[in-house]
């Protein structure tokens, strides 16, 4: 499909001939040529927004005054948020959050036709790709089945959702599946999807060249900045916007230079820099801003590397971590099986267009940070935190100052596990698991991790047996590697089977522990610990039966399978005896830098990438099986538990409604600080007792089948019921409670779900009050969805995360801070209060209100709140119920 380019009212539209072809493309050197403002000390990652102002200029959505703003950014040091209309070139999804995507787009077709509509107006505009990686779980492990026998199980636990998502892929332009088993949306996109410089026709026939950008519906979309594609995680909800033509508004952002010098030493990781980088962004605050990295560092870091720092993005709380292009992308575009052609353009442009890191590159940042990567160490990070920074030589004492300080449990007791000869106690590791999108990217981890193994293996040491352990690669290149190093059979031989193809673990789908060392768990009330290769170790996420969770790298992760403990110092105790009782220390089996490197030359070819990727749509045989119908609407079937249609468009009008005051609401949840989506709506299994297990269990559902709440997004009625419902969720109004309760309108503790449900009854508004950071983590837009449908009309908290702020407004929840350093803890809050929040009628972006807060006890308290509907547009979006809403009508009433 063509994209539609502006009218080039400033003459920024040029030609560039490359290899004997010739492209147009917009020129920003033009754009100064035009008067337009000098834009040279932008950085690269701002160039590539102020490209897509000059390429669809159109003096309606995109002004010549926008194009200014960007030179007077620079010119007032890094700062002018001015509001723009900003189109990404391409969409991403995963089928977490991707099939709720489609389930919307089917109910818009649904909509548009009772407004009278032609419901073939429902169709992405831009490139829409969706990679099923999220729905693999770990029910096997350490043997050869493991992998085959998982994905068995996949197709039995989700034929419902492929079914509707081969549906999907027929019934919809612009829409394309990668199926099951064959890696992760992020590392496909990087390996294979992305092109750094992306090409198109334009509604002339022209062939124009433009950045390649999109946004994705999972947070870690971030990680295409490691090869200078702009990306970044937005809610399901936005994304459709954007995917149906919508511009998605923002304000120019801040950019924080991080320059890099030095290079990294000997016996570190690009995992062991990244999670240094986590900690000192989030201690200098970056939310709402772009990181670029710059630096002559850069010139010592593989863009495996800059793939994991770009990766961790929503972790330290930047928008994006963005790397410019210079000689190691080409190198890597290369590599990884680009087109030579391709790859000449990438070289040529990002020269002409001023987009290339060379000697010179010195742009103006908003403000900078620096980092020696030779002062780097080994480290983890945990227990809750993806910033908590632990050195290695610090993690013994730190898991039991945390033992101390935040679990409140005595180190050393111990509990028999039923029929086996070991006993369970706090700190021991019951999953250690190579997995996610961010490091199993990074073939110098991989082949690292393989080599611990080998050289484990060789001296005779095995993991331990409470140790439940996996590798679940980003894609099935790595493989082909670990493979053609003669690596995974070492990987095998200690535990390290392959499960899939997959999230598994990082997402919460690390699946069962052994039944026996559950229950010893439960019965001593222990902290039993992973250890994982990913970004995520929020509490709740990982397994139920942990409380302690740990990021590492791949090695770390392998050595700590083999010690079978956090309660070890590894850099100084043994982690194991080898054949003939001798101790065995990490030193001892860690590979030196010049090892994995020669393995990495050696293994990770270009014509791997290119055969693994060159039949990325096709699936196997059991995807190919996969029976759908041609029907250009859905037919919902209604016994499902995985679909259904669900109610935000059901009986709409062309009718919009004008914001209003909310008058008398009652508190649902009162939170603290660092609530994130996972808290919200989290993703992983849940129990016959909850709400959601009840509703499914009254559906002749066994629990055996519950999947996960994750797979079951296209079911609102599952979500609803799952919202505010993680195990480890704080619920204020509650003494020491934990999980997703609250207390109901007669003053007794029930779930959140019912209370809502009782509040609806009565037709009384609801509110939650939050702390600091609220919203963090993971793009999710369930955790939006969830919150609208229970009937909650605004969100009160000290500030938000980015993306979950945007996904409240899509879904007509207004966001509010609070301002003049009142929080609910100098209010005093307890639950009990009543709400009423004014000046809504004709309010204005960012524009602080007044908010009464009558206390249970009677006393009454008038403060301001700042309303966090931060552009124009998105009070459209309120207006209309919802940016879904909106967008719905406005292609009614364009047919």
């Amino acid at each position: 499909m063509p994209i539609t380019v502006g009218q080039d009212t400033s003459n920024t539209r040029k030609t560039l001939t490359v290899g004997g072809q010739s492209v147009a493309y917009y020129s920003i050197d033009a754009a100064t040529e035009a008067g337009l403002g000098d834009f040279s000390k932008l950085p690269a990652a701002l160039k590539v927004v102020l490209e897509n102002m000059l390429r669809f200029e159109d003096g309606k959505t995109v002004s010549v005054d926008d194009i200014k703003a960007f030179a007077e950014w620079a010119e007032k040091g890094g700062k002018n948020p001015r509001e723009i209309a900003y189109r990404p070139a391409r969409v991403l999804m995963q089928d977490f959050t991707g099939v709720p995507a489609v389930v919307d787009l089917a109910a818009m077709r649904d909509g548009i036709v009772a407004l009278g509509g032609d419901p073939e107006k429902i169709n992405p505009l831009n490139p829409v790709d969706l990679v099923i990686d999220h729905s693999v779980m770990i029910d096997e492990f350490g043997n050869p089945r493991a992998f085959q026998m998982n994905v068995d199980r996949e197709y039995e636990r989700n034929m419902e959702r492929y079914t509707f998502l081969k549906w999907g892929q027929s019934a919809f332009n612009n829409f394309r599946v990668v199926p099951p088993g064959t890696g992760i949306c992020h590392q496909v996109n990087l390996e294979y999807l992305a092109q750094t410089v992306w090409t198109d026709k334009d509604q002339n026939g022209a062939e124009v060249a433009y950045p390649d950008t999109l946004v994705g519906t999972d947070s870690h979309t971030t990680m295409v900045n490691g090869a200078a594609v702009l990306g970044w995680g937005v809610g399901g909800i936005e994304a459709e916007a954007a995917m149906l033509g919508q511009p998605i508004s923002m304000l120019i952002p801040e950019v924080i230079g991080f320059e890099l010098t030095g290079s990294m030493v000997e016996g570190t990781t690009g995992t062991d820099l990244v999670l240094k980088v986590v900690e000192m962004l989030r201690a200098k605050g970056v939310v709402g801003k772009f990181v670029e990295f710059y630096g002559a560092g850069l010139d010592h870091l593989p863009l495996a590397d800059r793939a994991t720092i770009a990766n961790m993005a929503p972790e330290y709380g930047a928008t994006c971590g963005f790397f410019p292009i210079d000689g190691e992308t080409l190198r890597y575009l290369r590599v990884t099986g680009r087109d030579e052609d391709r790859i000449a353009l990438v070289e040529a442009y990002a020269k002409e267009n001023g987009f290339w890191r060379g000697d010179d590159y010195a742009p103006v940042y908003t403000d900078t940070l620096h980092l020696d990567m030779g002062t780097i160490v080994p480290a983890i990070s945990g227990p809750k935190r993806p910033q908590d920074f632990v050195a290695l030589d610090d993690a013994k004492a730190a898991f039991r100052r945390e033992m101390e300080e935040t679990f409140k449990r005595p180190m050393g007791k111990e509990v028999a596990v039923a029929g086996e000869d070991y006993t369970m106690e706090s700190g021991k590791v019951v999953i250690a698991s190579i997995t996610s999108c961010t490091n199993t990217s990074n073939p110098y981890v991989m082949i690292g991790a393989g080599i611990v193994a080998r050289k484990a293996r060789e001296l005779g040491l095995n993991r331990k047996p409470w140790v439940k352990t996996s590798l679940a690669p980003g894609s099935q290149v790595v493989s082909a590697y670990l493979e053609a190093a003669d690596l995974q059979d070492d990987l095998d031989a200690i535990g390290f089977n392959l499960v899939g193809y997959g999230c598994t673990t990082c997402i919460g789908n690390s699946g069962p522990l052994q039944k026996e060392i559950s229950d010893a768990i439960a019965e001593g009330d222990l902290v039993a610990t992973s250890v994982l290769s990913g970004n995520r170790n929020f509490e709740g996420r990982i397994s139920p039966d942990v409380r302690a969770n740990y990021l590492a790298s791949p090695p770390l992760v392998v050595a700590y399978a083999l010690a079978g403990t956090l309660d070890i110092d590894l850099t100084t105790d043994p982690i194991g005896q080898d054949k003939d009782g001798n101790d065995v220390f990490l030193k001892d089996i860690w590979p030196s830098s010049q090892e994995i490197a020669e393995l990495v030359e050696k293994t990770v070819t270009r014509e791997a990438f290119q055969e693994k990727y060159a039949e990325v749509f096709t699936g196997d045989e059991k995807w190919r099986s996969v029976e759908t119908t041609d029907q250009k609407t859905y037919d919902w079937p209604p016994t499902s538990t995985y679909v259904q249609n669900p109610p935000y468009f059901q009986g709409i009008t062309m009718e919009t409604k004008a914001i209003e005051n909310i008058e008398g609401a009652k508190v649902l949840a009162l939170l603290g600080d660092m609530i994130t989506t996972d808290h919200i709506s989290p993703a992983g299994s849940f129990k016959e007792t909850t709400p959601a297990g009840q509703y499914l269990t009254e559906r002749q559902v066994a629990p055996r089948e519950f999947n996960s709440y994750g797979s079951r997004r296209g079911n609102h009625e599952v979500m609803m019921r799952g919202t505010f419902a993680n195990i480890r969720i704080k619920n204020e109004m509650l003494d020491g409670v934990e999980g997703g309760y609250t207390l109901g309108p007669d003053g007794k503790q029930t779930s959140i779900f019912e209370a809502a449900m009782a509040y609806q009854e009565q037709g009384t508004p609801l509110v939650i009050f939050g702390g600091e950071q609220y919203g963090a983590g993971s793009s999710r837009d369930w955790a939006a969805k969830g919150t609208a449908l229970l009937g909650v009309k605004a969100v009160i908290a000290e500030s938000f995360e980015r993306i979950h702020r945007s996904n409240l407004v899509g879904m007509g929840v207004i966001p509010f801070e609070f301002t003049g350093g009142v929080t609910r803890k100098t209010l005093g809050l307890d639950g009990s209060e009543t709400v009423s929040i004014h000046g809504l009628e004709g309010v204005q972006p960012l524009q602080e209100v007044p908010c009464t807060i009558t206390m249970g006890d009677g006393t009454v308290h008038e403060i301001t709140l700042k309303c966090r509907i931060d552009t124009a547009v998105e009070i459209d979006y309120i207006e209309n119920g919802g940016v879904l809403h909106y967008v719905l009508r406005n292609l009614a009433k364009a047919a």
